[in-house]
This record gives structure tokens, sequence and C-alpha cells, in this order.
């Protein structure tokens, strides 16, 4: 295929490459995106503008992943060296109650599914939207460039237009059904019945009218302004539950990251209600015991010990992911190194077993990431989403907004630690993650993925660490996930290895993909920044070097040579 590469030694090809840049870092799953946030630093702008102004273009661009009245976790580290967390995951609207789903199933596949699909799809399946919230949180405390000038990109993009990939085609394509129903979105996505062709030229005026009004009255837009009303008015015309109320009534929530340590480096990603902080430092506690160097990358003796791995921390996630205002996380317990050493000892190299586990939830996969750094040392590692793709499938009226369909995330059945309750956050498996040595950043990752978007985040830090891939190599590596059931595989991992997993015990599934596009930042000892992003989207980095010129320079032929 052009433009892949392959690397002796290397089991699997490289398809893209990364970029190097002095000044600034920025990537994104679509061009336009990391053009946006690159827009930011060369005006002068830190990592968290361009994360933001990335984010707003990505609604545009991307607006069957992430949008305004969606969700999602911001992993920072600012330049004086702090680290924080800013949770905008949706919340349960105050009507919201456990039983009003009807499941179809107390077991799985189908344990998350209700009848008419009330919880995925239309006005029921709408939680409190958090992301526009925590977006300009964000950049209001820790940015340095005003709201309006961080959302021209996306104004532009969405008013002018931008050329659609085959991504967003095929994503059209395999949700045009539910498209077609509602009035705003067949308008936009499906023009004269049919999705548009890959190259052709995309505009949202709606949108760019709705980025307008944020630009100029901020979050008050949607929390308790014109969106907002909007907002309400349609879901008490259709049958939703979220009020105005419940919109003034959002805040974001600032929390620390969880911080692991694994041979000599500090993994630090998001706590409860995301499982990556916990489940990331258990899993590799529990690996840090292996020599996984020396069994090598994508060896069947690797791939069994990450799967029981995986196992093990999907076994325990049911009681670490649900929001800590309204469930006790043992947090200390599950990333402790003894609680490691107990469950290691469970462990069998010549067996595949079955951990105990909770019950599985489902997540959708449809999340967009992004991950920004600047030579200043602020990082902005964040992933958004509205949940599935093209969230609840419908749009608010007038809007050109996309409406999440986050309340799927939570257990339609009562009583559990995860099932709905008012105002209760949802649970994700997001992990914006930044890995620290000796108090300094040496990489920052993300992606999107539903449930696979912790374990294969760790596989990347696996991959970095013990097996010193270069940062390209680490994001596009063949990944593997399994909760319990069958072990998934990505095509590229060597296929002699099906044979040596079935023994062992593993049902071994062959799947296109494993998460979506992971980007990642590499902070090189010389100060030079590495961006990379994988095949896996339309990921793009963008590297910013050179500057002003200096002081005394003046172009004037007439001197320049005195």
């Amino acid at each position: 295929m052009s433009g892949w590469q392959h690397r002796a030694g290397s089991p699997f090809m490289r398809e893209k490459q990364p970029a190097l840049a002095s000044k600034g870092m920025v990537v994104t799953n679509h061009p336009v995106a990391s053009s946006a946030g690159a827009e930011m630093l060369l005006s002068g702008g830190n990592a968290i503008d361009a994360a933001i102004a990335a984010l707003f273009t990505l609604t545009v661009v991307e607006p069957m992943m992430v949008g305004p009245l969606g969700g999602g976790v911001a992993h920072l580290r600012l330049a004086d060296g702090r680290h924080l967390v800013l949770d905008g995951l949706s919340t349960a609207p105050a009507a919201a109650r456990p039983d009003m789903y009807r499941p179809v199933s107390g077991s799985l596949p189908d344990y998350q599914e209700t009848e008419e699909l009330e919880n995925k799809v239309g006005p029921l399946a709408m939680g409190v939207p958090g992301a526009l919230a925590g977006w300009c949180k964000a950049l209001g405390e820790h940015g340095t460039l005003p709201l309006a000038e961080v959302l021209r990109p996306a104004i532009r993009a969405a008013a002018e237009g931008f050329r659609v990939t085959h991504y967003l085609r095929g994503a059209i394509l395999d949700a045009a059904g539910d498209l077609a129903r509602d009035p705003g979105l067949a308008a936009t996505f499906l023009p004269g019945g049919a999705a548009p062709d890959a190259g052709a030229l995309l505009r949202q005026p709606a949108l760019a009218e709705s980025l307008r009004l944020i630009a100029a009255e901020g979050p008050r837009a949607l929390y308790g302004g014109e969106i907002g009303r909007a907002l309400a008015a349609h879901m008490a015309a259709s049958g939703g539950l979220i009020t105005i109320a419940d919109l003034e009534a959002y805040s974001v929530a600032e929390r620390k990251p969880v911080i692991g340590h694994y041979r000599g480096f500090e993994v630090l990603a998001p706590p409860p209600p995301s499982s990556s902080g916990v489940h990331m430092t258990q899993m590799l506690n529990l690996l840090e015991g292996y020599d996984l160097a020396a069994s090598g990358s994508g060896s069947a003796d690797t791939i069994h010990l990450l799967a029981e791995a995986l196992k093990m921390g999907f076994a325990d996630r049911a009681v670490a992911t649900a929001d800590p205002a309204f469930v006790k996380v043992p947090v200390e317990r599950l990333t402790s190194k003894d609680y490691a050493v107990e469950r290691r000892l469970l462990m069998r190299p010549d067996r595949a077993q079955d951990w105990a586990p909770g019950i599985p939830q489902a997540e959708s996969a449809n999340t967009t990431h992004v991950t920004v750094a600047d030579s200043a040392g602020n990082i902005a590692a964040t992933t958004q989403t509205i949940n599935s793709l093209f969230g609840a499938r419908f749009s608010i009226p007038g809007t050109g907004l996309i409406a999440n369909n986050y309340m799927f995330n939570f257990d339609p059945h009562p009583g559990q630690a995860l099932s709905v309750a008012p105002g209760k956050r949802v649970f994700t498996s997001m992990a914006p993650t930044i890995v620290r040595k000796d108090g300094k950043p040496v990489f920052a990752l993300g992606l999107p993925g539903g449930l696979r978007i912790f374990g294969s985040a760790m596989q990347a830090v696996i991959n970095l660490i013990d097996h010193g891939m270069d940062l390209q190599d680490a994001v596009e590596a063949p990944r593997i996930w399994t909760q319990g059931h069958t072990l998934e595989l990505e095509p590229t991992v060597a296929a002699e290895v099906d044979a040596r997993l079935a023994a062992l015990g593993h049902r071994v599934q062959r799947v296109k993909h494993i998460g979506g596009g992971m980007g990642a930042v590499r902070f090189h000892a010389d100060g030079m920044l590495e961006g990379a992003a994988c095949w896996r989207a339309d990921g793009t980095p963008v590297g910013i070097s050179g500057g002003p010129a200096r002081p005394d320079v003046r172009f004037n032929p007439e001197v320049g040579g005195r």
C-alpha cells in the first residue's frame, strides 16, 4: 500500500509518519481541527486555547462524534507542573428514575438494550450536556485567548464549509435511516436524500449561528440562554426530561488524576467516574511482575498476559467507575501494589481463566480525542463525545446542534451501582493519559473507542516503556481486547498466535480494528515535541516551529550590510 513503511524487525507496517516541532504540537482526528489548534498556537495562544479551538472545530467536521451538547474529560498539565482533570461528563436529568426504561434482557449480549431503544435513540436517551461547560471552564481558567477568537475556525468551517472525508461519509451512511427521520439532520447530512460524496463541500449555517451565539454569550447561551430554551422546549414537546433548571444546575467537576507507578514511570489518568486511572494502574501493576520486553510485542505469551489483566480489570470495574458522589469507590485498594500481588498469584501463564466479573456495560465507540502541547509546558489531553454515532440521532430545531445519548451508559436495570439516578454522572472509559519520568512529562496520549479505550491506552504505554517503540509505532501497533468473553485481535497481529491462544483457552475473534484513532505527543529531552496519529481515523499531527524575527531585524537592503 502506498505510504506504508516497513521497518527491519517490526511485525507490522507503519501507515502514517510523525511530526517533529519545537514550539507546539496539535494532534486531532481531523486535519481541519488540527489546523484550528495550530492557528491558536500561531496566534500566541497556549495548548489549552488550541485544544478548545480544535474541539469546537471537531463539532463541525466530526459532527457524528462530538459537540457542545455532549460530554467529556480533559486532563491538563499546566506550565507550573500542576495536573488537573476537568470532568464535563453528562448527568441524568432531575426527573430521571432507575426504572425509567424497560430492559429486554438480564444478560449479555442484550443486557443494555431497552424496549423501543428509548435509552439509545430519541429524547429519553439524552443526558444533561456538560461539554460546553467543560470547554469554557478550561479556556476561561487556563487559556489565554478570548472565546470569540478560539471559535473563529469552527465558525468559518461551519459557515463556509469543509470537504467531506470518506470517514464522515461512511458514518452518515451507517446512520442514514435515523438521520432521515430528523428534519435538521436530514437537511444537513442527506441533502437530496443521499449522503454527500467524499470531497463535497458541506456547510452548516444553523450550527454556525449557534457557535456565533456561544462566542457572544459564552456557556450561558446553553445553560439558561437561547440555545438552552430551545433544547428545553424540544424536550417538553417530544417527551424528553431535560429542563432549563437541569441546564442551570449543571457544573463541571474538577478532580485530581490517579497516579500509577510502572517501571520507574508515573502514569497519570482520570479518576472515577472514568475507568482509566484506576484500572490502567491496576492492570499495569499486575503486568509489572512479568518481563513483557522479553516475551515480545505481539507474542502469544504477551497477549495472554494482557488478556488476563484486562479481564481482571473488567471484573473489578463495575464497582469502580460509578459517580463517586453516589457510590463509594475503593480507589486505593484497587490501585495498590499489594492488591496486584494478590491477584497476580491467581494468574496462570498456561491457562485462560474467568474472573467473577460484575455485569459488563456497553459504551459507544464514537468519540474523539485531542492531544496538544506547547513549548511552555502546557499539555491538554482531552476525550469528548456525544456517545453513539450521531448521538441520540436528533438535533435541536434551529440550532444545528446534535443531542447526546449519554443515558445509554447507565445500567437500565434498577438497584445496580450504575443504575440511573437524578443528577448522577455517567461513567466512562475515557483515558486522556500523561506519563512522567523524574517529574517531567515524557508522553501524552488518548483515543476514542468506548470500552476499548483504557485497555488500548495501556497497551500504548507498554509499547513505549516495555517494547521501546517509536511514538508512531506505539500508536499504530496492533491491539487486543477482551472483557472476559471473546479475545479480539486486530488483523496485523501475527496469524500464528491464534492456535496458541486457543490452546490456552481463549476464544479468539479477528476484528477490523479495536478502539479509534489515537493521538499522542512525545517530549524529547532536547525540548522537541513529536506528534503521531494512527490509521484508525483521519488523525493528523501539526507541529509549530520557527517564530518571530530577532527584535532588531528589519528588511532594509540599504543598511543590511553595514
